[in-house]
């Protein structure tokens, strides 16, 4: 699997966006109109800065997970999952606010067994309920010691739209982009039952460079 995203400074998803924000800017300024103008500069910078695509450096080490997003842990619980795991896991989930970066990636080396996208409600991320009730999609990966590891992206009250560029039997390799969701979310990660977890609630994490634990 190609990592898509790498050397591009913006997500290529943001194009549109980012375009028609600067065109209204620069129309608006060509006639004048400079409260618009204004306006529009502003939500240029903000579209550019949503959409950005920093690049990261990925620490190595075997069984490591990292962050699949950026933003901050809100929970980290040991419940059932019903719908893919179907066993007791640790969830360790991230909230990400419009003002993160919102390119997703992969946790963990293996090989991506699949990938299910589920519609659902647009409830507020951050809300338990979300985990189960909003729209998501799933990315199953199986590490090359064999052990499973759940990825969901989680859209939220203003997320309405979840982008993935992987596929089933792909190769996961711990750090690369494999999508992004629009206007902020949360992203679930479902771990083993005792792996050696390296962030607590409240921590704020780096996608593809924090450390969420460890597999071993």
């Amino acid at each position: 699997m190609a990592d898509r995203a790498v050397g591009i400074p913006f997500a290529k998803e943001g194009f549109p966006f980012i375009g028609t924000a600067a065109g209204v800017t620069l129309c608006a300024g060509w006639l004048g109109w400079t409260p618009v103008a204004v306006i529009g500069a502003g939500l240029t910078l903000f579209v550019s800065w949503f959409f950005r695509n920093p690049a990261r450096v990925i620490p190595e080490g075997p069984g490591l997970v990292v962050a699949p997003g950026d933003g901050k842990v809100i929970a980290i619980e040991e419940e059932f999952e019903p719908r893919y795991l179907k066993e007791k896991s640790l969830r360790i989930t991230i909230f990400l606010n419009v003002f993160d970066v919102h390119i997703n990636r992969i946790p963990c080396e293996g090989t991506i067994e699949d990938v299910q996208y589920q519609p659902g409600l647009f409830l507020v991320a951050s809300k338990p309920e979300a985990t189960v009730k909003n729209e998501q999609n799933a990315l199953m990966i199986k590490t090359t010691s064999g052990v499973k590891v759940l990825c969901v992206q989680v859209a939220g009250l203003i997320a309405r739209r979840i982008v993935c560029w992987v596929s089933p039997k792909d190769r996961a390799i711990r750090g690369e982009r494999y999508g992004l969701i629009r206007f902020g979310s949360r992203m679930d990660t479902f771990l083993p039952l005792g792996t050696n977890v390296r962030v607590a609630v409240g921590d704020r994490v780096k996608g593809g460079e924090t450390i969420l634990g460890d597999l071993r």
